[in-house]
């Protein structure tokens, strides 16, 4: 008898967990899309604490500049608004920073929501009792919050990629890499060869460039070192993107020396290079980033590399896009090789 009232209840668990999984669909599925533009957040907060300290530690941590642009841009846009002024119209917005300051928090610390008035939306709730707590506390949560913004509009990017994808430019890609990033809608195939693909988008003044090359594995050099993933893609940059006049081709700047950090994305771990590229012996360039990774075999070494050329425009959110292709790449299944 016991154990079947131990299945009953398990039965019960089970479905009341299912339908609150239901509700839950039908709730997101009801909210509003968001609103505001690409890399801005909304920051709720009375005036006094944002003229403060923890307005400057809050600028400091998503305002600093965005790294690797040739002209100073922010990280995100911080839009101010007062906990009274936060109406319906600012509650639909993409990316939310709610502080939350008051002698009454029993318990400090960052809340990271999802889809809370709108979607997809991402809502941060900082709690402290005081000023110099909420100080201490966004320092020290500085990264996630951060990365938490990133990963939402680099999702929403994705997913539109996703739902209006290019979707000839896939096979292309798999047949050399062995799997591809999913590229949207105007995406151009530019160039293609056995170990070398460029992709690209283009309109007025703006073009978003994607390269897929690989190269071999040399044993016993450290591959996805920063000078071996420089060395070995300026040669095939150099070899399969010219540019406009003769003797002229797309290189890695030595204006700056590129950063490397190494990264596990969804089951893949890679080098990540951000630089700048330039086109030797001519006035062309902009920022890059890459993805470096083993193939499947480990016999060769595949580079994503994602830039922009955009002389009359701001670059973060044009090289925000082709990054977050590049962060789309996905391993193809079996059926999919074929």
């Amino acid at each position: 008898m016991k154990r079947i009232l131990k299945y009953v209840a398990l039965i019960l668990a089970a479905a009341a967990v299912l339908t609150s999984c239901s509700e839950e669909k039908r709730r997101k599925a009801l909210l509003p899309n968001i609103s505001g533009k690409a890399g801005e957040v909304i920051v709720v907060i009375d005036k006094t604490d944002w003229e403060g300290a923890v307005g400057t530690a809050l600028r400091d941590s998503l305002a600093c500049d965005c790294p690797y642009l040739p002209q100073r841009e922010p990280l995100y846009n911080l839009v101010n608004v007062a906990p009274g002024g936060f109406n319906n119209m600012f509650q639909i917005h993409r990316n939310i920073i709610i502080m939350n300051i008051s002698s009454s928090v029993t318990e400090p610390g960052v809340v990271y929501r999802k889809d809370v008035w709108a979607a997809p939306q991402t809502v941060i709730s900082i709690n402290a009792a005081n000023p110099e707590a909420a100080v201490e506390i966004i320092r020290e949560n500085s990264r996630n919050i951060v990365e938490t913004l990133e990963q939402a509009e680099r999702d929403r990017i994705i997913s539109n990629a996703k739902r209006y994808e290019e979707l000839k430019l896939a096979p292309v890609v798999t047949s050399m890499a062995g799997g591809s990033p999913h590229f949207p809608s105007g995406y151009q195939l530019k160039k293609k060869t056995d170990d070398f693909i460029w992709i690209t988008y283009d309109i007025q003044y703006v073009t978003q460039g994607i390269l897929i090359y690989k190269y071999p594995v040399v044993e016993g050099e450290q591959m996805l070192s920063l000078d071996s993933i420089l060395e070995n893609s300026n040669e095939m940059l150099k070899n399969n993107v010219p540019g406009m006049f003769e003797n002229t081709y797309m290189t890695t700047s030595t204006f700056a020396r590129p950063s490397i950090e190494y990264k596990r994305y969804k089951g893949l771990d890679f080098a990540e290079v951000r630089g700048f590229w330039e086109v030797y012996n001519d006035f062309m360039g902009g920022p890059f980033v890459s993805h470096a990774f083993y193939s499947q075999d480990g016999q060769s070494v595949i580079v994503l590399q994602a830039f922009v050329y955009a002389p009359k425009y701001d670059k973060r959110q044009y090289l925000r896009q082709v990054e977050s292709v590049i962060y789309s790449f996905e391993w193809a299944k079996n059926e999919d090789k074929e």
